[in-house]
C-alpha cells in the first residue's frame, strides 16, 4: 500500500467507505454465515454508512491511499445514560488494514475529546486485527453480541420449565430486579437503574399476556426460581443494521434468584427460548451480555452462542 493520508470524513467519501464496509462484512460472514448477506452489496452498505454519517453530531476520519478510501471511522453521541459520549456503531468503522484504524482514531478522537466526549464506545466485528487495534488504543471489551442456530436437539434434564402465567406476576417482577442488581455489583459495576418492585409488578400486570413475547419460568419443587424472555430481534434497539440478522429470534432476558443458582435453571431457560425460536420459524437466535458478567459470559457460550460483535469502551482522562 502506498502512503496513507488521514483527514476529516466528508460526504464525498461515502461511496468509498461503503466499498470498504462491504469487504469487511463479506469477510465477517465467512465466520458467521447467519449474519445478513445483503450488506455485502456495496449499494446496501452505502445506506448503512450514510445513516452513520447523517446521525446528529456525527464526525470522523477517512484514510486515503492513491485516491482510494482504505478506511474510515464515524462516531456520534448517544443518550445521556452513557455519559458525555460518542458511539461508533456497527457500520461506523472499516479498513483494508486494521493498523490504519489507529491513525483514524487518532484524528477523530481529538475532536471528540475537544467536544467533551470522554466516554467512547465502538461496536466492532470479532476480527482479531480490528479488535487488537482498538485494544492498543486503550479500549477494553465491555459487551458481546452473539448468535447461534435455533435449538432442535433434546433438552437436558433439569428444572421444570413452563410458560409464565398471570399467577406468576409477583415472582416475575421480583426476578426483574435480580439482573440489574447483579449487573450493578462486582465485577460488572453497571450504572443501570433498578426499578422498584411496584413498577415491575405494574409492568408485568400489563404485559404478561403480550403474545409478541414468550416468557418462561423455571421451577424446583413447585417454586419459581428463574425466568427468561424470547421475542423477535426486531424488538431490540441494541441490535441494528449489520448486527441484526434477518428473521432472528432474541434471548432478551434471563435471571435466576442468587440463592437458587446451581440447579441448571439458566441453561434450561435458555434452551426453552431456543426451542421456542425454532418452533416460531426463526433462522437464528441472538443474545448479548456484559463480558464482565461472570454468569452470562459463561452460560451463553456453553449453550452454543458465538460472539459476532464486541462493544469496546474507553473512558479518557482517568
Amino acid at each position: 500500500m502506498s502512503a496513507v493520508g488521514v483527514r476529516e470524513f466528508e460526504a464525498g467519501d461515502l461511496a468509498g467507505a461503503a466499498r470498504v464496509l462491504a469487504e469487511r462484512h463479506r469477510a465477517h460472514r465467512v465466520r458467521h454465515p447467519l449474519l445478513r448477506a445483503d450488506f455485502e452489496d456495496v449499494r446496501v452498505a452505502l445506506g448503512a454508512v450514510t445513516e452513520a454519517w447523517e446521525l446528529e453530531g456525527a464526525s470522523g476520519a477517512v484514510a486515503v491511499s492513491d485516491g482510494e478510501v482504505v478506511g474510515y471511522l464515524l462516531g456520534a453521541p448517544k443518550g445521556k445514560v452513557w455519559g458525555p459520549n460518542v458511539w461508533v456503531e456497527a457500520a461506523g468503522v472499516a479498513a483494508t488494514d486494521a493498523e490504519v484504524v489507529r491513525d483514524l482514531y487518532g484524528f477523530a478522537a481529538a475532536r471528540w475529546v475537544e467536544e467533551g466526549r470522554p466516554a467512547q464506545y465502538v461496536l466492532v466485528p470479532d476480527d482479531a486485527g480490528l479488535m487488537n487495534a482498538f485494544f492498543r488504543l486503550g479500549f477494553g471489551a465491555q459487551h458481546a453480541h452473539a448468535i447461534r442456530a435455533p435449538f432442535t436437539g433434546a433438552v437436558e434434564e433439569g428444572p421444570t420449565v413452563r410458560r409464565a402465567e398471570r399467577r406468576d406476576v409477583q415472582v416475575l417482577a421480583e426476578l426483574d430486579l435480580v439482573l440489574p442488581r447483579h449487573q450493578g455489583a462486582s465485577p460488572v459495576f453497571s450504572a443501570g437503574e433498578i426499578p422498584s418492585l411496584e413498577e415491575a409488578i405494574a409492568d408485568w400486570e400489563e404485559s404478561v399476556d403480550d403474545p409478541e413475547y414468550a416468557t418462561f419460568v423455571a421451577e424446583v419443587n413447585g417454586r419459581v426460581i428463574g425466568s427468561a424472555i424470547g421475542c423477535s430481534l426486531e424488538k431490540s434497539s441494541a441490535h441494528q443494521g449489520l448486527a441484526r440478522p434477518d428473521n432472528a429470534g432474541f434471548l432478551g432476558f434471563a435471571a435466576v434468584f442468587p440463592e437458587d443458582r446451581g440447579h441448571g435453571a439458566g441453561r434450561a431457560l435458555g434452551e426453552a427460548v431456543l426451542k421456542w425460536c425454532a418452533d416460531s420459524g426463526y433462522d437464528s437466535v441472538v443474545t448479548d451480555w456484559r463480558v464482565t458478567n461472570l454468569l452470562s459470559s459463561r452460560t451463553w457460550p456453553r449453550l452454543g452462542f458465538v460472539p459476532t460483535f464486541q462493544r469496546l469502551h474507553r473512558l479518557i482522562g482517568y
